[in-house]
């Protein structure tokens, strides 16, 4: 189970189109999605002993790898890739099968319904080596002819190519982010859907509807500064103390960013829903006799009390506890094992304050849970936003017997390499084993909706 070395191994998209495929063939999620991630454990055991800024350095080096020529890049057919992608799913019939916007707690939403997923949105990194992190003004039209050659040769997709300083700093020093959303489903996409859904099944849309300020470049083509995390867009080009700051702490040069100015919005360039994609689904289900219905949510995080709270209610209907929550961190994700460790599943997008700010009103609205597993992925960097240990430590004194970091060191966080190997030897250490249920249909998670809707104002399901 492999993904062309064109699309980033190191994504939300793959990492979770990687777990949710596994999952459905009854297998869990290894370190960052594949079984020879785990050979990296001891160096990430050794870098870890390492200073702050040689774990860097280090962390630097081995995402940026991921970067792919640009010669490479402008030859790409993304529906090659999509045929590989659809490969990683067992071939067997679906009642439903999900297209769109990549999202934690969807993963463990399709695991629980026993479905495939199918994702929008690719990352395609391009090798980097010129243009510095906090220099977006050079990074905007470094890699212009590699994207007019790469939306030439694939017509059916639109390119964001984004540019983060904060969060993404020690990989952009290496890689640029060339993240492609489709409008249409395309041929590999069809087939697959032809294939597996059955007879007048669901083709559900997953739309986050998060837009960025962006910066049209070309057709098809925009150019995003900033992304999803700790600060909102008005504050990657205002700046403010804290940016000030960050950017002394780096030798920056500089108190604030100096970027293009916007000129329109867009669909985020992880998390949001092209919706030029919806009417071709639309047009293509009825063709051949199948349901559409749309899973519509404003920010990637409201779909995670939903999918927890589904979890607790399906774990008492099995008369099984329902008193474990495993918080979950970016791509630190495994629905095998919160099934088989009874584990509640609540996914946050990144260990940014924000997203501590969400956990502790979903842990203000539910019941108190015995134990608290909490997952941090650690992005190398402390950017802005990022949310302190003693804040997290704040949550985890909520559980009522015990709360504990799952598999992050808290005295090496945010630049803690070994999370990424940690976390699974921490989900194999909660001692609780059941067996991996038969599972819901979607007329349970219906039902289940519509009694709880009302706790979920963010979140609308059509159709």
């Amino acid at each position: 189970m492999k993904l062309p070395r064109e699309v980033a191994t190191f994504d939300s998209a793959s990492a979770m189109v990687m777990s949710t495929a596994r999952f459905l063939r009854d297998r869990d999620t290894p370190p960052m999605g594949r079984p020879t991630g785990r050979l990296l454990r001891p160096v990430a055991a050794t870098a870890t002993r390492l200073p702050v800024r040689l774990r860097e350095t280090i962390y630097s080096l081995a995402s940026g790898a991921e970067g792919r020529p640009a010669a490479r890049m402008a030859t790409l057919d993304i529906e090659d890739v999509a045929a590989r992608i659809v490969d990683l799913y067992p071939p067997r019939r679906y009642p439903a099968v999900v297209v769109g916007s990549s999202n934690g707690a969807l993963v463990h939403l399709c695991a629980a319904l026993g479905i495939a997923w199918l994702p929008q949105t690719l990352l395609l990194p391009l090798r980097q080596r010129q243009v510095p992190p906090d220099d977006p003004m050079r990074a905007v039209h470094a890699f212009d002819t590699t994207a007019q050659a790469l939306l030439a040769r694939n017509p059916d997709f639109v390119l964001h190519h984004l540019h983060d300083p904060n969060q993404d700093r020690l990989t952009s020093r290496r890689m640029a982010y060339f993240r492609v959303k489709r409008t249409r489903l395309g041929p590999a996409y069809e087939r697959f859907l032809n294939r597996t859904l059955d007879a007048g099944g669901v083709l559900l849309l997953a739309e986050c509807t998060r837009r960025w300020p962006t910066t049209r470049v070309g057709e098809r083509h925009v150019f995003q500064f900033g992304a999803l995390g700790g600060l909102e867009p008005s504050q990657y080009h205002d700046g403010d103390r804290r940016t000030a700051a960050y950017l002394r702490r780096y030798g920056a040069g500089r108190t604030r960013w100096e970027a293009p100015t916007p000129d329109g919005e867009s669909p985020e360039a992880e998390w949001g829903f092209e919706p030029a994609l919806r009417d071709d689904a639309i047009a293509f289900a009825r063709r051949h006799g199948y349901q559409v219905r749309r899973l519509v949510f404003d920010e990637p995080e409201d779909l995670s009390p939903l999918v927890a709270d589904l979890y607790r209610w399906w774990y008492r209907q099995r008369g099984l506890p329902a008193d474990r929550l495993l918080v979950e961190s970016f791509i630190l994700i495994d629905p095998w094992w919160a099934l088989r460790t009874g584990c509640v599943p609540y996914w946050s997008t990144f260990p940014v304050q924000s997203s501590v700010d969400a956990l502790a009103r979903h842990l203000d609205q539910s019941d108190t849970y015995d134990h608290l597993h909490l997952a941090l992925f650690c992005h190398g960097v402390e950017s802005v936003g990022l949310a302190t240990v003693d804040r997290w430590h704040e949550l985890l004194r909520r559980a009522a017997v015990a709360g504990s970091f799952a598999g992050v060191d808290p005295r090496r966080y945010p630049s803690d390499l070994s999370t990424f190997f940690r976390f699974q030897s921490a989900l194999r250490a909660i001692p609780a084993r059941y067996p991996i249920p038969e599972p819901l249909s979607l007329s349970q998670f219906d039902r289940f909706f519509a009694q709880h809707r009302h706790r979920y104002p963010a979140v609308r399901l059509d159709g």
